[in-house]
């Protein structure tokens, strides 16, 4: 995000910028290459018109450019509303020592088919269908706080898409979430994973490490297991863990590729 600024500043020089406190060189190296990758800058590491674009978002680059590719696949409108909820997804449910069953009955409530992305989805669209209610987040043992915070931030986003001419439009088919699933993989497809032989961990596709899915996921222990995956973001602990994860197919993949170069 920061070198994405800096280009978009007309600062290329950024081996030879004076920074308060340098990246190593190898983190440099690693934010060009990703930027590169999600099509922000051309072959010559110059900012390309995709990459101005996604700079006008305060947010991490590949979910700017997640927010970009859903106005190709008209599901701006509900990629807005997982990013936000991402943000906020750590903090979202809470589990109280006197009402544990009664809350994890009430998450359970919320999963959908497609992983965890789609269940945020669901708590968001139905504390919208409540008109934001404080009860509603009490009954269902969701943090009021986590949700008004990804509210903001959702609100935030729609105004910068306005900057950038992005218009905001709903899915038109409900029932096929895969324009969404394929938005969020043009931005996150450096975050995937394959099932390994084993069936019980998986193998990043870009770094070759084991990963598992966390046990809080709605697709921990899925059968079968789903064999290509997304996550949000890795928890190191004993494992590698996958947070927020989403299915995904391998050929979407290269359509994502194929989306950097036909973008103007």
């Amino acid at each position: 995000m920061v070198v994405l600024l800096l280009k978009s500043l007309g600062i290329n020089d950024l081996i030879g910028f004076e920074f308060l406190d340098p990246p190593p060189g190898e983190t440099l190296m690693r934010a060009l290459e990703l930027l590169y990758a999600l099509g922000a800058l051309n072959d010559r590491g110059e900012l390309t018109k995709l990459g101005r674009r996604m700079a006008e978002f305060p947010v991490d680059p590949m979910l700017s450019k997640a927010i970009i590719s859903s106005e190709k696949y008209s599901c701006t409108d509900e990629v807005l509303t997982i990013i936000s909820m991402l943000s906020e997804s750590g903090s979202l449910f809470y589990r109280p020592k006197d009402k544990k069953l009664h809350a994890d009955q009430a998450r359970q409530n919320f999963v959908r088919a497609g992983g965890d992305h789609f269940t945020l989805l669901n708590v968001w669209e139905q504390w919208a269908e409540t008109n934001f209610s404080q009860q509603f987040c009490y009954e269902q043992f969701l943090q009021f706080k986590s949700l008004s915070r990804a509210r903001d931030i959702r609100d935030q986003l729609a105004g910068l898409c306005e900057r950038v001419e992005i218009v905001i439009q709903g899915n038109p088919n409900t029932n096929d979430i895969s324009p969404i699933q394929k938005a969020i993989t043009a931005g996150y497809f450096y975050n995937t994973a394959q099932l390994q032989k084993t069936g019980d961990s998986y193998r990043t596709l870009k770094t070759n490490h084991t990963v598992y899915i966390h046990p809080s996921s709605s697709l921990f222990q899925h059968q079968p297991p789903v064999k290509t995956m997304l996550y949000y973001e890795l928890v190191m602990t004993t494992k590698s863990y996958m947070r927020q994860v989403m299915e995904i197919k391998p050929n979407w993949l290269m359509e994502g590729v194929f989306l950097v170069y036909s973008m103007p």
